[in-house]
């Protein structure tokens, strides 16, 4: 195995540029008065696959900001993906990646129909924010993990909140997951924003204009390009000084990031957004 430093060294060398999300990150922070008073990293989940051609190994950089802004003190954690190959001893290709599922062995969330006597009534902010912080980097084996796994995500937090599910079998209408298959406003981040949209019952989301009007287990969909195809979802879980909202996402595991999600790669200037305030009907 490579040291750490070896990789790390060359990836800054070859990568630094306007696109970098270190960069893109540092921009942020200054943006909102922060100030880091520490980055601490861990290398997890390292897999050696050989084949008959090369050896690549891929891992998991974990990393834990310990941030101040104004007098309150938090804590933002993302873990990336990374891969590299050997070829004549040398690194070829360090790069980011797709994040890989991980499983594991914990009481799951059921995922059963619920009654309509039954029904919660109410959208439980602090169930949904406490199911958000217990899987934001792992994955629950009651549900598929998808490759682009942040609507599924999201998807669960709300029924954890409350949600009830409706429309199944049918995948183009409600919102329901039943163990090999599962409506596209699941798991689908373009179709969950047209969903939360529309929707009369279940969950249902209320549009409002700005991200400071968000409550803890509100929602945020991006279309990244503002090409009106939406890519990706996130759920609201702390508040910063500023009263803006920080959210935990899965597919680039994240924690208490800041909502805007300039310090992505895939930011761009022509970015859109949906607020959603949550409720259960």
């Amino acid at each position: 195995m490579f040291a750490l430093q070896t990789l790390w060294k060359d990836f800054f060398r070859g990568n630094r540029s306007e696109d970098d999300w270190w960069l893109r990150l540092e921009k942020v922070y200054n943006k909102r008065n922060i100030t880091v008073l520490r980055i601490e990293g861990i290398v997890k989940d390292w897999r050696v696959i050989q084949r008959s051609d090369r050896t690549t190994q891929k891992y998991t950089l974990k990393l834990t900001f310990i941030l101040k802004q104004k007098n309150h003190m938090y804590i933002e954690e993302r873990e990336y993906p990374f891969e590299f190959y050997e070829q004549a001893g040398e690194i070829k290709e360090h790069r980011q990646t797709q994040a890989y599922s991980q499983v594991t062995d914990d009481s799951p969330l059921s995922f059963h129909r619920t009654e309509e006597s039954t029904r919660q009534r109410a959208y439980d902010r602090r169930k949904a924010v406490q199911y958000a912080e217990r899987w934001w980097n792992d994955y629950n084996p009651a549900f598929k993990v998808f490759e682009v796994d942040c609507t599924n995500y999201i998807s669960q937090c709300l029924l954890a909140g409350g949600g009830w599910m409706h429309g199944e079998p049918n995948r183009e209408k409600g919102w329901w997951y039943s163990g090999d298959t599962w409506s596209f406003s699941w798991s689908v981040a373009h179709s969950m924003r047209w969903y939360l949209s529309g929707a009369m019952n279940s969950i249902v989301g209320t549009e409002v204009d700005d991200a400071e009007q968000l409550q803890l287990g509100d929602v945020i969909c991006y279309d990244f390009e503002g090409d009106g195809r939406w890519d990706h979802t996130t759920i609201v879980v702390a508040k910063d000084e500023n009263n803006m909202p920080l959210v935990n996402a899965h597919t680039d595991n994240s924690r208490h990031r800041y909502w805007s999600y300039e310090d992505s790669t895939a930011w761009t200037p022509n970015i859109a957004y949906k607020f959603y305030n949550i409720q259960v009907h």
